[in-house]
């Protein structure tokens, strides 16, 4: 055990927490592998950390246990309010939690820097949210590192290269912005329900600047276009950008005639920057 807290199968029973499946829950029952990805960003000590649908606690717990700080746990299932508020009480002073929908709150007004996301995160929100905090109006962001657990599938999707299915704008707005990497994988059976499917820990760092330069909005634009009818080629799906796409295409050293799956994340940026260009110029 990792504290003198009750095992979690004992508090999901306590207190009545089936998950449910209208709001994306996978318990994580193991207090083990808990721990281990709250080793995931390094010493927590100096850090705050906010977390995503903690649920029963079991990562907070981990969290606590391996010496955050401080953890900001945000949880829109009141029923699990009365188990986070036990782990409160064992690791006092250290344990904020907030009732709500991760959509709707800034986490920044209750944490100080440096700051932390880890987050065995709902399924139904987890994309949605990777993509707030790899958008923000301004870059670096406030977060210092990403452990996110996902489904393996959108995990594939995020560290994807060029060339197969799981290359998308997830991969390119995560690279383009982080370094990132698989930190580990889990079997269905460390959840409660076990889902269908492996989970994956995402690790991700940000840069201090984009790994290449483009215009964030011209950017997400493009990727999002060439993305949306992926089996079209390039000068077709991007033919709505710009009635010149396809001297812009080549400009940036891509073939009218590719695809998006075979774009490097350098040629999407050059092709973003030459579009800014070509638009500036025209008015």
């Amino acid at each position: 055990m990792i504290d003198d807290l009750p095992p979690l199968r004992e508090v999901i029973a306590t207190h009545g927490l089936a998950p449910k499946k209208a709001l994306g829950q996978n318990f994580l029952r193991d207090l083990n592998l808990t721990a281990k990805i709250a080793r995931i960003p390094g010493d927590l000590s100096q850090s705050d950390v906010l977390e995503v649908g903690p649920g029963p606690g079991g990562l907070t717990r981990g969290l606590l246990a391996e010496g955050a700080r401080r953890v900001l746990a945000i949880e829109k299932d009141t029923r699990c309010l009365p188990a986070l508020a036990e782990i409160g009480a064992a690791y006092p002073d250290r344990l904020e939690v907030l009732n709500g929908d991760a959509l709707d709150i800034d986490p920044t007004q209750h944490l100080s820097d440096p700051i932390h996301i880890v987050a065995n995160l709902p399924y139904n929100v987890g994309t949605e949210l990777l993509v707030r905090w790899l958008t923000p109006t301004r870059w670096p962001p406030f977060w210092s590192s990403l452990t996110l657990m996902f489904q393996r599938e959108v995990a594939d999707r995020i560290v994807a290269q060029p060339g197969g299915k799981a290359y998308g704008r997830l991969a390119l707005l995560a690279q383009w912005k982080a370094d990132v990497h698989i930190a580990m994988t889990l079997p269905p059976e460390a959840f409660s329900p076990p889902p269908k499917v492996h989970s994956a820990v995402v690790h991700l760092t940000p840069l201090a600047t984009p790994r290449y330069p483009a215009d964030p909005a011209v950017f997400s634009r493009v990727v999002a276009a060439a993305f949306n009818q992926r089996r079209k080629m390039l000068r077709a799906s991007l033919k709505g950008i710009s009635p010149d796409i396809e001297n812009l295409l080549r400009l940036a050293g891509i073939a009218p005639t590719d695809r998006a799956e075979q774009i490097d994340l350098e040629r999407f940026a050059a092709l973003a920057r030459i579009i800014a260009g070509a638009q500036a110029r025209n008015g």
